[in-house]
């Protein structure tokens, strides 16, 4: 639905908001609901301006002569206003906010065979424990390098799970999906969606073999339940690079990728990050006045 935003005031600078045309490559698309994307233009940006969403750091890059800020929607967080600030080198600070709407996820239902996999032992939940660490550590890697945002699919294949799906495992209620699961015949080589850094790997209780790989300032890829991978922590990937072979190790109700992404230590939908050659709607940042324009809040329905 186009709305018409009526633009406030920021520290006595307005606010307003930017629509870009058709663009050929692929790029984040903007999508206002938990566990979307907020895109905003930075038409003035200066040098080690940093930018941060949820009181978090978000990757800025380049984008058609402007930039882009860009930041990840928790799909927890509820309906409401959220604040971008924009911190400049010389001590100006800037803030506007971008409205969150509310999106309904429906359920999914599995049977897995192996019971600790639902429900771990002792000796299991100590694995786990120590996984958690690891995880935690690898999605808050954050380095200055300039954002790979121009995603390609990693695998090709039938889109088995989507993401934010409230499951059941055996009937027990779990954490909703936190990525995209793409079936495939187990060997089936997984392509680095972007250029990369490799931050960790190895086979985890419930993700099995599994691969992080940085692609700039808090911009974090994950593909899991892996047959092989051919990468270690420090290698550097480049886009289509092979990385690993699908598979079905850790949870799993058959052989697929299950695909992640984050955004300031943020799990967001990845088809947003796929290409689907459809304009992103943005927010401008109040360091420019412009009248009001027309703002897109696009949200994937067919997933």
């Amino acid at each position: 639905m186009t709305q018409y935003l009526k633009p406030p005031i920021r520290i006595s600078i307005f606010v307003s908001a930017l629509f870009f045309s058709h663009f050929a490559n692929a790029m984040p698309e903007q999508a206002l609901v938990p566990g979307g994307i907020a895109l905003l233009a930075l038409p003035d940006y200066k040098q080690d301006t940093k930018v941060f969403f949820n009181d978090k750091r978000i990757a800025v890059f380049p984008y058609n002569n402007t930039w882009l800020a860009m930041a990840g929607i928790g799909l927890s967080d509820k309906p409401g206003d959220y604040l971008f600030s924009i911190r400049r080198a010389d001590g100006l600070s800037l803030n506007t906010k971008v409205t969150v709407k509310h999106k309904k996820y429906d359920e999914q239902h599995l049977t897995i065979k192996n019971k600790r996999k639902v429900n771990p032992n002792a000796r299991d939940n100590e694995r786990i424990a120590a996984e958690s660490k690891r995880k935690r550590k690898a999605r808050k890697q954050y380095s200055e390098t300039m954002p790979n945002v121009d995603f390609i699919w990693p695998v090709s294949g039938r889109i088995s799970s989507i993401f934010g799906l409230r499951r059941f495992f055996n009937e027990q209620e779990r954490r909703p999906h936190s990525g995209l699961d793409i079936a495939a015949a187990e060997g089936t080589p997984i392509k680095a969606a972007a250029n990369g850094t490799v931050i960790d790997t190895g086979d985890f209780f419930f993700s099995g073999n599994m691969i992080y790989l940085d692609h700039g300032q808090g911009i974090i890829s994950l593909y899991a339940h892996l047959s092989a991978i051919s990468v270690k922590p420090g290698d550097i990937v480049k886009q289509g690079d092979i990385i690993g072979k699908l598979g079905q190790t850790g949870r799993v109700t058959g052989p697929h990728l299950h695909f992640a992404v984050y955004a300031n230590q943020t799990l967001i939908d990845p088809v947003f990050m796929l290409p689907e050659h459809k304009a992103p709607a943005t927010v401008t940042s109040p360091e420019k006045t412009a009248a009001p324009l027309k703002i897109s809040d696009k949200s994937r329905q067919n997933q």
